[in-house]
């Protein structure tokens, strides 16, 4: 169900990384889209973790082998990218970039905002509020498979020498994103209702997501530039800066990821027309760190 034409086998890869040569700043003298990015490292951990619960909650409820193959690819392919971005994370700290004060409110967000049961103990259903969940998790992987099809494409990181381990990380992550990019959608198709009311939860999802990514990436960006040792105070985040990187190709354009809204809450659409799939599977077959794990 990953593609509208195919079907495309998913499955966790055996990946490690070397960090012991990785500067805190892997861009060379781009404190601003280095920290942008690794925005990603302070949010994943957490999170997937959390996609991993929300699909395991949801397993019985798939019916379709096909779905539930893909679902449980998905699953070990986040458990494992939860894992790789936590070891950045105790990178940054040997660093003496603490990122423990921020992480804190990402744990909370998804382990009691977005938990199992609804906060506050809000009068939702356990069905519905199951949905819901889906349908954020399907949100962000709209997200994310947009940032991990420009991640393969970005030239212009190569040209600028970002660290090559990081880039390896950045890119078999994106380049599994792309694989899977519909898994979570076709879940949340298969989980969640019919007719309206279905396209209705999507279009909630999408509207909590969008909002809640953007603020989170800002706070994010400005904590680890406040907390850098290296810049000691000296830079604060600013748009100024981040439009910068993003005319240098360091990061993605706003138009790049605003526009995969829209496209989103077309009644039609599917995520198999994202990104390029030939592109990530290539990439796959040569990451040092994927090749690594299969020798």
């Amino acid at each position: 169900m990953t593609s509208a034409n195919e079907h495309h086998a998913i499955a966790p890869r055996r990946v490690s990384f070397d960090w012991t040569r990785t500067p805190l700043h892997w861009i060379p003298d781009e404190p601003t889209a280095t920290h942008v990015i690794n925005v990603l490292h302070l949010l994943l951990p957490a999170g997937e973790r959390w996609f991993v619960k929300v699909f395991k909650e949801g397993l019985p409820l798939v019916r379709d082998p096909e779905l539930l193959a893909d679902v449980k690819g998905f699953m070990g392919q986040e458990a494992t990218h939860s894992v790789q971005h936590a070891h950045v994370l105790d990178h940054l700290a040997a660093q003496r970039l603490d990122t423990a004060d921020f992480t804190r409110y990402v744990d909370l967000l998804f382990e009691r905002l977005l938990g199992e049961r609804p906060p506050l103990g809000a009068p939702v259903p356990e069905r519905e509020w199951l949905r819901f969940r889906l349908a954020v998790v399907a949100a962000i992987e709209q997200f994310t498979a947009v940032l991990g099809d420009w991640i393969l494409a970005a030239e212009g990181l190569d040209r600028a020498g970002a660290d090559e381990i990081m880039l390896d990380l950045l890119r078999w992550h994106g380049a599994e994103e792309v694989e899977h990019r519909a898994v979570a959608y076709d879940m949340f198709q298969h989980c969640g209702g019919h007719g309206l009311p279905r396209y209705a939860r999507r279009v909630a999802g999408m509207a909590v997501t969008a909002p809640v990514m953007l603020s989170l990436w800002a706070w994010g960006t400005a904590y680890l530039i406040r907390h850098d040792p290296q810049l000691a105070g000296r830079v604060r985040y600013s748009l100024a800066e981040h439009n910068k990187a993003v005319r240098k190709g360091l990061l993605p354009t706003w138009r790049s990821l605003g526009a995969a809204v829209p496209r989103y809450l077309r009644r039609s659409y599917h995520p198999s027309r994202e990104g390029a799939l030939n592109r990530a599977v290539e990439y796959l077959r040569r990451s040092p760190a994927a090749r690594a794990g299969v020798a």
